[in-house]
């Protein structure tokens, strides 16, 4: 039987209309991460989720290892107020319960009190460590949560009816209407009506057709984006309508101290129902291709074919998410997880030195057999502070190789892959441009074997077994030393090996020259200042961005930033003009430069492909993004 689609306030194309524009704004609005001081530069693109950590453990990692280590994003529990089930289907305070909010309030979650959240953010945003929030949008309580007594920071509800959902005075709560259109549970996956309006596991559907509910649920999010929260996973976001997220995301505020738009990734199980590529225009979107595919290649030994990486699911490098495993797939379909061994890390070294997508690592608990298990925790279901040292928590970021990774990443940020090596169906090695070179061993016996690089001769830190202090030069992980153009190691099996030009352990750490291909192709010098007038030079290009990417021109010469990207001219575009980017500059008439155009934006910084352009000051200067 056909179900019955939302009903809305206005026709159907008024809205969609309304949402596409609204989209483009906040599209194109978002300022880039690198145009900001050192204080309020995030680290990278690297997040790592550390599911169900307290507030108050999060923030010390932040200072003892995340930061220190180029942890650009951590990825924290719902901070929502949830329900309290002392035992469900077998587990005590099941971790699943989070899921399942019962107000917007911040007070207390069995994580800690809104006091230790904010605490938690700033000591984190001081590491230049974003926190992402897991985003709950799509429902309230299931039917197994009803007469479960009242959420964790007090409220009293039932299924369909939660009053007071921001504890401020303003009366805003959800009631029987605010749900729906279909109060049954999805029974036909093939539908995508069914599958966006009706019920997810029995859990109390909102319905974002209605512009108040999508008001409530952007006032949330916009409420811990004021306690300086600079992102979101938004979970289970295929179960809302493309429209209906528009529309929430374009009511954002900017975020404190980092700038610009919030950073969104949406959790989407892609299939031939609702593709992954429905959610792309409204931030990253969580490949789940991508970690059936690479977990089963390092299960199985056979890597040699992940150099050329596939847009797995139709999603672009800027557009994905990736990652090994995640909490759900920890526990359902288990391909690999850090109960598989070295094999499963030597796979998350791996996703952070390859280009494709933006990494997101899974730092969880010891689990059994219980699917529902929750985190150690103390009597009352409060979540105990974590410990490393002992069984009950894996900390699998602090594994050795993966810890010093994100500096990696970090490193060879905006360049590709070249120069590939193979050895049989487990190994694979290559180049990141001459800024780094990685290699990677998924068989049961050690590599021996030269290494073609265009790294600077010097002395290496191999992160892939350890981490790196540039204060220091403290190398945990072993050194390799490269001389005239190659290096010659031992890779022990189910281990890699990765250096980067910021993790010298003799000298001083060079700046490399810039390479072909994506970054400039000549050594950046120094222009004199000019003597001659200036002049109005502009620039018309066309390039499309996804959300939060910016459009800049770099070049050779001082306004153009010298080749620094943050130092370049920003581009604008509008909801008429898109994907056109103007903007001008003053320039010394005459002057010949070089200059490529840069997207920034997401933690990541995007050359394009190409050798550099050559033009002269004064007039209109275009081009497409290559």
């Amino acid at each position: 039987m056909r179900l019955p689609r939302p009903k809305v306030a206005v026709p159907a194309a008024a809205l969609a209309a309304t949402m596409v524009a609204a989209t483009l704004t906040a599209l194109t609005a978002g300022p880039p991460a690198v145009a900001q001081t050192a204080a309020t530069q995030a680290n990278g693109d690297s997040i790592v989720h550390l599911f169900q950590w307290r507030w108050s453990s999060v923030a010390q990692e932040c200072e003892t290892t995340l930061g220190p280590n180029g942890w650009g994003g951590v990825q924290v529990s719902p901070p929502q107020e949830h329900v309290v089930l002392p035992t469900a289907e077998g587990a005590t305070y099941p971790w699943w319960q989070d899921y399942q909010p019962v107000s917007y309030r911040v007070d207390q979650t069995r994580r800690g009190t809104k006091a230790e959240f904010v605490d938690m953010v700033q000591r984190c945003r001081d590491q230049g460590v974003k926190i992402y929030v897991d985003m709950v949008l799509n429902h309230m309580t299931g039917t197994g949560s009803v007469g479960s007594g009242p959420g964790s920071a007090g409220t009293v509800y039932s299924k369909y009816e939660y009053p007071n959902l921001f504890n401020d005075g303003s009366g805003d709560s959800y009631r029987y209407a605010d749900f729906g259109p279909c109060y049954r549970t999805i029974s036909n996956w093939g539908n995508k009506a069914e599958v966006q309006d009706c019920e997810l596991l029995a859990l109390a559907d909102l319905n974002t057709a209605d512009p108040e509910v999508r008001r409530k649920v952007a006032k949330y999010m916009n409420s811990v984006i004021d306690l300086g929260v600079a992102g979101f996973r938004v979970d289970a976001a295929k179960h809302v309508q493309e429209s209906h997220l528009a529309d929430i995301i374009s009511r954002l505020k900017d975020v404190p101290v980092f700038g610009g738009k919030p950073d969104l990734f949406h959790e989407v199980y892609g299939d031939g129902t609702i593709p992954y590529t429905a959610y792309a225009p409204y931030g990253g979107v969580t490949n789940f291709d991508y970690q059936r595919s690479v977990a089963s290649a390092f299960r199985d030994g056979n890597i040699a074919q992940l150099g050329n990486m596939p847009n797995y699911g139709g999603l672009t490098a800027s557009q994905a998410v990736v990652f090994i495993d995640n909490h759900d797939t920890q526990r359902e379909n288990p391909t690999l997880t850090y109960k598989s061994g070295a094999r499963y890390y030597l796979a998350d070294s791996f996703m952070m030195a390859h280009p494709y997508g933006r990494p997101q690592l899974m730092s969880s608990y010891a689990f059994g057999s219980v699917h529902g298990q929750g985190p150690p925790s103390s009597g009352n279901g409060t979540t105990n502070a974590t410990n490393c040292a002992s069984s009950e928590w894996i900390c699998e970021h602090r594994n050795e190789q993966v810890a010093g990774m994100p500096s990696f990443r970090n490193a060879v940020a905006g360049t590709g892959i070249s120069n590939q090596v193979t050895d049989g169906n487990g190994r694979l090695a290559f180049a990141r441009g001459n800024r780094g070179y990685a290699a990677f061993n998924a068989t049961g016996s050690a590599w021996s074997r030269s290494f073609s690089t265009n790294l600077p001769n010097g002395t290496y830190c191999n992160v892939a077994r350890g981490t790196f202090n540039p204060g220091t030069k403290a190398c945990t992980g072993g050194t390799i030393t490269v001389t005239g153009g190659s290096f010659t190691t031992s890779i022990p099996a189910d281990r890699g090996v990765a250096l980067h030009v910021n993790a010298r352990t003799d000298g001083t750490t060079p700046t490399p020259t810039a390479t072909p291909t994506p970054t400039p192709t000549a050594t950046p010098t120094a222009t004199p200042t000019p003597t001659v007038p200036a002049g109005a030079t502009r620039f018309t290009v066309t390039a499309t961005t996804t959300w939060g990417q910016e459009v800049y021109v770099v070049g050779s010469i001082p306004q153009l930033g010298n080749w620094n990207p943050g130092s370049g001219v920003k581009l604008s575009t509008g909801t008429s003009t898109y994907p056109s980017w103007t903007g001008t500059v003053d320039l010394p008439a005459g002057t010949s430069f070089e200059w490529k155009l840069v997207k920034i934006g997401n933690g990541q910084t995007v050359w394009e492909n190409g050798a550099n352009r050559v033009s002269t000051a004064g007039g209109t200067i275009t081009g497409t993004w290559r």
